[in-house]
C-alpha cells in the first residue's frame, strides 16, 4: 500500500495540523486523516497500528504546538533553545492519544475499512480527545473538531453535542472520503449531503444583533509585548487608559488584557507590599476614564503575605472597579497552567533545574472555578482568564448562566500560531455555550465573538487600538450548554453501538 508507512504517518499528521488556525485548510486534514485510518488498518499486528497512531501524533502535535516554544525566549532560568525540544516532549506525550484510539479501532476492524471500523475509530477518538483533555489538569489545545470554523454551519453543532464529539464526526467525514476512494457508497451518502447540509444552515442561524440601548463594550489593545514590560508599569497603564476612550450617554463595560497592570490594586496590604504605587492612587486613575455607570475590568495581580512579610502565596485575578474607584468584583483563575503558573512536583523538577516559564518563583493558587458578576445594566459577565476558555464544559457556572464571558489573556507568549488558535477555541465556546465571548489580549488578537461564533470585530494581531461596540445577545441555552459533555459520551455509545450492530451483521 505504502512503501514506508511509519514515514507517511509523521507526514500526515505533520500536514494535518495545517488544518487548524492560522493556515485553516480543513479539507487537508480531512484527507490525510483518511489515509492515516487507511494506514492504521493495515497495520499487520496491534503493535504496529500503535505505532502508527503515535507517528501520526508525533507529528501532528509537533507542528500544531509549535509556538510553545516562544514562551522559552521570555524567562531566564533556561536558554530558549531548550523550547524547541519542550515542543517535541510534548508532542512525545499527547501523541498516546491519537495512538490509543488507533489501537482501538485496529482492534476492532473488518477485513476492509468498513463503516463499523469508521465508527469504532470516531467513538474512540472521541475517548481520547476527552482524556487528553482532563488527565493531569489537561491538555484541551486545538481539539479536532475545531478544524470546522472556516465551515461554521458545521461548527455550530457544537451547540448540539460539544467540540469533542464534533472531533468524531470529523473522523466519520474522514471515513466517509475513505469509503468513497473504495467506492463504497452508503457512508458518503449519508455524511456528504448531511455536512453540506450544516455548512449551509450558517446562511439563516446567526445570532441577532445587539437592540437600541444596549450597554457598550470597549476592549483595549495597547501592543505591547512581553519584552516590553520590564519596569514599564507607567507605560502599560498610561496607555491602557489613553485607549479607553471618554464617557458617553451609553454605558460601557472596558475590559483590559492580561499581563500589563503589575501594581497591586486591592487595599488592605500590609505598607511593606508596596514597593511602588498606591492601590486607591492607581484606581482613581482609572476610573478617571469612566462615566457614572460604567465598569473597568483589568487581570491584576494579587498577593498573600505572611506576619515576618513574606510572600507565601498569588492569584491570577480580574478585578472590575467602579467610577468611584472602589472595586466592585473580583474572579480569581481556577484552572492554572502547569509550568506558566504553578511548577508541578517542584520536590523533582527543581533539583533538576527545571523552572516555571512565567518570571517569578511564587506559585499561583487556584481559585474556586467559574462564576460571574453582576452589576446594573449589565447582567451577570463569566469571566475565563487565559487559557481556561480551552476547556469545553468547563467555562460557566452552571448557578448563574451569564450574557457574556470576558476571556482576557497574554498571548504574547504564544507567537504567530498561538494567537490564531486561541481565538479559535474561543469561539467554539461561544457556538457551545451559546454566550457572547470577548478576548482581550496585549498584542493581539482581541475580538468581540457572537453567541453563534462569529467574529463581529477584532483588532489585529500586534496592532495597537480598541473596539467599542453594543454587547451581542445571548442565545437561550444550547443543548450543550444544558447537559454539557454527557452529550459526548451519548455520541460515543451511539457510534459503538452502530458499529457493533454491523460487525453482528457481518456474521
Amino acid at each position: 500500500m505504502v512503501r514506508f508507512p511509519a514515514l507517511a504517518c509523521i507526514l500526515l499528521g505533520t500536514v494535518a495540523a495545517c488544518g487548524f488556525a492560522p493556515l485553516d485548510l480543513w479539507l487537508l486534514t480531512i484527507a490525510c486523516l483518511a489515509i492515516w485510518m487507511a494506514l492504521v488498518h493495515a497495520a499487520p499486528t496491534f503493535r504496529t497500528a500503535l505505532s502508527r497512531g503515535w507517528l501520526f501524533g508525533l507529528g501532528h502535535f509537533t507542528v500544531n504546538n509549535n509556538w510553545f516554544q516562544h514562551a522559552f525566549d521570555f524567562q531566564d532560568a533556561m536558554p530558549p533553545v531548550l523550547g524547541y525540544f519542550a515542543a517535541v516532549a510534548l508532542a512525545l506525550y499527547l501523541a498516546m492519544f491519537p495512538m490509543a484510539a488507533a489501537g482501538f479501532a485496529w482492534r476492532f476492524r473488518g477485513g476492509m475499512p468498513d463503516i463499523a471500523y469508521v465508527m469504532f475509530f470516531a467513538a474512540a477518538w472521541i475517548a481520547t480527545e476527552y482524556l487528553r483533555a482532563v488527565l493531569f489538569t489537561g491538555y484541551a489545545w486545538d481539539p479536532l473538531g475545531v478544524v470546522w470554523l472556516p465551515v461554521i454551519g458545521v461548527a455550530r453543532l457544537s451547540a448540539w453535542i460539544g467540540t469533542y464529539a464534533l472531533s468524531g464526526l470529523t473522523i466519520v467525514v474522514a471515513g466517509a472520503l475513505l469509503q468513497l476512494a473504495r467506492r463504497r457508497w452508503l457512508l458518503p451518502t449519508i455524511v456528504v449531503p448531511a455536512t453540506g447540509l450544516a455548512a449551509l444552515s450558517a446562511l439563516w442561524t446567526n445570532a441577532p444583533d445587539a437592540s437600541p440601548g444596549t450597554p457598550l463594550i470597549r476592549i483595549v489593545q495597547p501592543n505591547i509585548g512581553n519584552e516590553e514590560r520590564e519596569g514599564a508599569g507607567e507605560k502599560s497603564l498610561a496607555a491602557l487608559i489613553r485607549l479607553s476612550g471618554k464617557p458617553g450617554p451609553v454605558q460601557r463595560l472596558i475590559v483590559w488584557p492580561e499581563g500589563l497592570v503589575q501594581d497591586m490594586l486591592e487595599s488592605g496590604y500590609p505598607d511593606y507590599a508596596y514597593l511602588g504605587r498606591r492601590p486607591f492612587w492607581l484606581r482613581t486613575r482609572i476610573a478617571d476614564v469612566l462615566g457614572p455607570r460604567d465598569r473597568v475590568m483589568t487581570n491584576a495581580p494579587r498577593l498573600a503575605f505572611d506576619a515576618d512579610g513574606n510572600i507565601v502565596g498569588a492569584a491570577n485575578s480580574v478585578l472590575a472597579i467602579g467610577p468611584d474607584a472602589r472595586i466592585v468584583g473580583r474572579y480569581d483563575k481556577a484552572h492554572l497552567v502547569p509550568y506558566g503558573e504553578y511548577l508541578p512536583m517542584p520536590w523533582l523538577l527543581k533539583p533538576l533545574g527545571l523552572a516555571r516559564l512565567v518570571p517569578g518563583s511564587i506559585d499561583f493558587s487556584p481559585g474556586p472555578g467559574p462564576h460571574a458578576l453582576t452589576w446594573p445594566g449589565f447582567g451577570a459577565v463569566g469571566i475565563q482568564i487565559c487559557y481556561e476558555i480551552i476547556f469545553s464544559g468547563e467555562v460557566v457556572d452552571p448557578a448563574l448562566r451569564p450574557r457574556l464571558i470576558f476571556n482576557p489573556s497574554n498571548d504574547a507568549w504564544f507567537g504567530r500560531w498561538g494567537p490564531p488558535q486561541h481565538l479559535a477555541q474561543a469561539r467554539m465556546r461561544a457556538i457551545e455555550e451559546g454566550l457572547p465571548i470577548v478576548r482581550a489580549t496585549p498584542t493581539g488578537i482581541s475580538a468581540i465573538i457572537a453567541a453563534d461564533g462569529r467574529l463581529l470585530a477584532t483588532v489585529p494581531h500586534e496592532t495597537a487600538g480598541a473596539i467599542e461596540a453594543p454587547i451581542p445577545p445571548a442565545l437561550i441555552p444550547t443543548p450543550f450548554a444544558r447537559i454539557g459533555n454527557a452529550l459526548a459520551a451519548l455520541v460515543v455509545l451511539l457510534l459503538v453501538t452502530v458499529g457493533v450492530a454491523i460487525r453482528r451483521r457481518e456474521r
